[in-house]
């Protein structure tokens, strides 16, 4: 008789793997990044966990005995939802690994524009000495999150340190602490002429693709600042650009872009009031450690037990 198989298409540790192989010793177990190894095993596998480009043509075939994906990243956008939901695989994601990483480098970004940091460190490999007309500061300033998740909720956590007014999105419109109001999707007007800062970090749906452009950014107070560590077909990039280059809005704060590497071309890179970081907010250290701990043990052990895994269970309907 084969054995179930799970196959993890990351690198780990030795001794994360026998965290695993402890929840299921009768199993076989495949971990490997390289390609030609987790693809051999897909079409055999009952669980995935981390998802690589072209598995679709190995584990979602007529003859495929996937029953669940644990995904590696938040984000689920890029993944063949509507074949996954046809199929009844069930899909769990990564979210909330990133809150603290993710809301370090929001106040990294905001503190950088804010304090000039990344002025500063162009003129210090220019050897110039140069105040570049700093004077704003963070605090008592007011924060719009635009996605009152995990990540957003460490946000305004952080914010409060800052004495912040925190003002936060969210679809149901619930209160949440340390967001001082709270607003639903279609309030999202009201709330952009009163921040400071606009941050958005929500994902990428039939409902955020290009929620942001030109309307929105005129929206804003000229002195504010925009980051975004969502997705960047969130936001229309020309009318950002645009917004920059006319100082409809301060500065921005990317980390996020519509296509990723960001073009050589693009006036981005060049504009004093930008930060740009390649896609990275989510970069940790304890990664994968958050990944095995927080959700795929727990769901892997409710799966064994004949359960639906629970932890950040994807809606198909919603898109994450």
């Amino acid at each position: 008789m084969n054995k179930r198989k799970m196959v993890i298409a990351q690198k780990l540790e030795q001794d994360q793997i026998e965290q695993i192989k402890n929840v299921i010793p009768d199993w076989e177990l495949i971990v490997s990044k390289d390609k030609e190894i987790f693809q051999e095993h897909a079409k055999d596998a009952e669980i995935i966990a981390g998802w690589k480009k072209g598995l679709e043509d190995y584990c979602l075939g007529q003859q495929s005995k996937l029953k669940w994906l644990q995904t590696w990243s938040a984000g689920v956008d890029s993944l063949p939802l509507e074949t996954l939901q046809s199929k009844n695989i069930t899909l769990t994601s990564a979210n909330g690994v990133h809150a603290y990483p993710i809301s370090e480098t929001i106040f990294a970004l905001m503190l950088g524009l804010t304090r000039k940091i990344h002025t500063y460190v162009k003129n210090q490999q220019a050897k110039t000495w140069h105040h570049a007309h700093m004077g704003l500061e963070i605090h008592e300033k007011t924060i719009g999150i635009i996605g009152v998740g995990e990540i957003g909720k460490e946000t305004a956590k952080i914010a409060k340190a800052f004495r912040m007014n925190v003002l936060g999105v969210r679809n149901s419109g619930r209160p949440v602490v340390y967001v001082d109001e709270m607003y639903t999707p279609d309030q999202l007007d009201l709330l952009l002429p009163k921040c400071d800062y606009v941050v958005v970090t929500l994902p990428h749906t039939k409902e955020t693709h290009q929620l942001f452009g030109a309307d929105q950014f005129k929206r804003m107070k000229s002195s504010a600042f925009f980051i975004n560590i969502g997705r960047g077909e969130i936001v229309v990039e020309e009318e950002l650009v645009q917004a920059l280059q006319e100082g409809t809005i301060a500065g921005a704060g990317l980390d996020v872009f519509e296509k990723e590497p960001l073009s050589t071309e693009s006036p981005l890179w060049e504009m004093e009031n930008v930060i740009i970081t390649p896609h990275t907010s989510g970069s940790t250290e304890h990664y994968n450690k958050r990944v095995i701990e927080n959700i795929l043990i727990p769901n892997l052990k409710d799966y064994l037990s004949g359960k639906t895994p629970t932890i950040n269970l994807v809606d198909f309907s919603k898109g994450y």
